[in-house]
């Protein structure tokens, strides 16, 4: 049976439905007739207040202590005027990273074979003779996806003290299951995808308290780098003074949910750069902005967050009596990983495959172009005819016509045939230099393919010559396994904070076995905990000059653990055991 709540003030989280969240959490207390009574800067006001305390005394469910605290005006609060400061941040901002959002709107048009049809657009030009769009980049980029999937990740927790052994086998157990419950290979997908396209992808580890029936559970996703914004000039996100994460939301749902924005949505003139092949329809849609801080409070940051739309506020922790102080997250950090693949200096991103391949690529299709328009003129003959040359063009050209009426005699004088040049090898050895270029580049070479050459045949050889070829993809996802690793840092964070009730959880058997087992977890084990000596055989805490006890918090340490996949990988092992059981090993 669950714990009963003890502290019910960190169900207000978000994005949208945390706040909603809060709402049906006052319902609950029977306040629901007070939902509209927001001021304008997101506080509710002072009769409101005694109303709502006055209801909720007694609620057994513990909401009193809920609403009052929530429903009380804070001495400090985040009104128009800070939203209008960050918005103005946020344009900065933007006009930041102009030149990252243009590129990877660009790199997008590559990866969908739309690149010369865009260009043409953009010039206003028929695109109907269009360049043709080989495949030679997207093949790299799925054969890199592929070697990323092929490596997914499994997060083991290692203690950092002896005691905290057991606490770490348990998250090593439950760390999967949540990543399970969130659908996270789907998400590990996705950012591979972006993350070989552009350079840079980005995972979000959130609080969600519509989760688990309104018990809240970790939320991971993968948004946006173009819906996503920090400070010009920081190699890392946790650097940058403010964070902002933004969504298009339907002007419906924001009205239905949030009475007091009716009449107040439809009128931003922030432009939210879109890709080129997204034909949504955004004038029913406002912009909702997560916003993320750092402040200094009594000597050590803490982040604070505020979601506003219009320069409305819906919810802000420095608003919050229970959060003013300590920050939204214990963690302190903005709950952002971002995953490079070629980083760049100066900026959190980077550069992706596209990006070092589509010079390559681009000349790869103009060869192309050039020699299937040679090889249409070829395979249409044309002709020099002069005008008295007594020839009947119509009939010369119809070719259903049989019998071709002329006048006088037919030489090479009056009708001769235009000669096309042979192509050059010049074509198409360049043409052939330029996929080699690419393959090479983007290390995308033929044993990455499952291609072999001439006679290598063996199982363990083409294995052998795979995995050397694969250095930069190893490299690339070893880079994915450190963004893998902070992640599962955030979410165990999450848990120290949040996981406040037991919970239940199916796991697979620890013995490795077919089957599985339940378990039950708390965040306990988390929680800081006294320094004990033991003296005399008696353990004892140990206290300072004051007297006050010694506290530790259990640090869990992450190690990634990843099987290859490769089927070419169980043939080498294979072929090793039956050698080595022809030469008697066994024996």
């Amino acid at each position: 049976m669950r714990k009963r709540r003890e502290d019910n003030l960190h169900l207000i989280r978000q994005p949208l439905a945390d706040t909603f969240s809060s709402r049906r959490r006052l319902e609950s207390a029977g306040l629901e007739e007070k939902r509209g009574s927001l001021t304008e800067d997101g506080v509710y006001d002072s009769e409101m207040l005694s109303r709502a305390e006055a209801s909720a005394a007694g609620n057994d469910r513990g909401f009193g202590e809920y609403s009052g605290i929530m429903l009380r005006k804070p001495h400090e609060k985040i009104g128009k005027e800070h939203i209008a400061k960050a918005m103005g941040i946020l344009q900065k901002y933007k006009d930041g990273k102009a030149e990252l959002e243009a590129r990877i709107v660009d790199e997008e048009n590559f990866y969908m074979l739309q690149y010369y049809k865009r260009v043409k657009q953009q010039k206003n030009k028929n695109a109907d003779g269009e360049t043709p769009a080989s495949a030679w980049l997207f093949n790299a980029l799925c054969n890199k996806h592929a070697d990323l999937m092929d490596s997914y990740p499994e997060a083991i927790c290692l203690p950092r003290e002896a005691s905290d052994e057991e606490e770490a086998k348990k998250l090593s157990s439950i760390l999967p299951v949540i990543d399970e419950q969130n659908g996270f290979e789907k998400t590990y997908s996705d950012v591979g995808w972006y993350k070989f396209k552009h350079g840079v992808a980005a995972y979000s580890v959130l609080w969600n308290p519509e989760l688990e029936n309104g018990l809240g559970n970790i939320d991971i996703g993968r948004p946006d780098i173009l819906n996503l914004f920090w400070a010009p000039g920081v190699k890392d996100i946790q650097d940058s003074p403010n964070f902002f994460s933004i969504e298009m939301v339907d002007n419906e749902l924001l009205e239905s949910e949030y009475p007091q924005l009716g009449g107040k949505l439809g009128n931003s003139t922030f432009d939210i750069r879109q890709y080129n092949h997204n034909n949504t329809d955004m004038s029913e849609k406002t912009m909702v902005v997560d916003w993320y801080y750092k402040r200094k409070v009594g000597g050590r940051k803490v982040l604070h967050y505020c979601k506003f739309v219009e320069g409305n506020v819906l919810y802000a922790s420095e608003n919050d009596p229970e959060y003013a102080q300590r920050g939204y997250y214990d963690h302190g950090k903005y709950p952002f990983v971002f995953d490079v693949l070629f980083p760049e200096e100066g900026t959190p991103t980077g550069f992706g495959i596209i990006a070092i391949a589509r010079d390559p690529q681009v000349y790869i299709d103009l060869l192309d172009k050039a020699i299937l328009e040679h090889a249409m003129k070829s395979s249409k003959p044309r002709w020099f005819a002069k005008k008295s040359s007594g020839v009947n063009n119509d009939e010369y050209l119809d070719w259903d016509k049989p019998i071709v009426t002329v006048e006088g005699d037919i030489n090479e004088e009056k009708l001769r045939s235009i000669e096309i040049p042979n192509l050059s090898s010049v074509v198409m050895n360049e043409r052939d230099s330029k996929i080699n270029e690419l393959k090479e580049t983007s290390s995308n070479r033929d044993f990455s393919n499952g291609s072999t050459a001439s006679g290598v045949t063996s199982g363990a050889a083409i294995a052998v010559l795979q995995e050397s070829g694969n250095k930069t993809t190893r490299d690339a996802v070893k880079g994915s396994y450190r963004a893998f690793v902070d992640v599962n840092r955030l979410k165990i964070e999450l848990i120290r904070q949040f996981y406040t009730d037991e919970r239940a959880f199916r796991i697979k058997n620890p013995n490795g076995g077919a089957g599985y087992e339940f378990t039950t977890y708390d965040n306990a084990g988390l929680q800081p905990q006294p320094v004990m000596l033991n003296t005399g055989g008696v353990d004892m805490p140990v206290t300072n000059e004051m007297g006050e006890e010694a506290v530790r918090v259990p640090i869990i340490d992450i190690d990634v653990r990843a099987q290859k996949q490769s089927p070419f990988t169980t043939i080498a092992q294979n072929e090793t055991a039956m050698n080595l059981y022809n030469a008697g090993f066994f024996e």
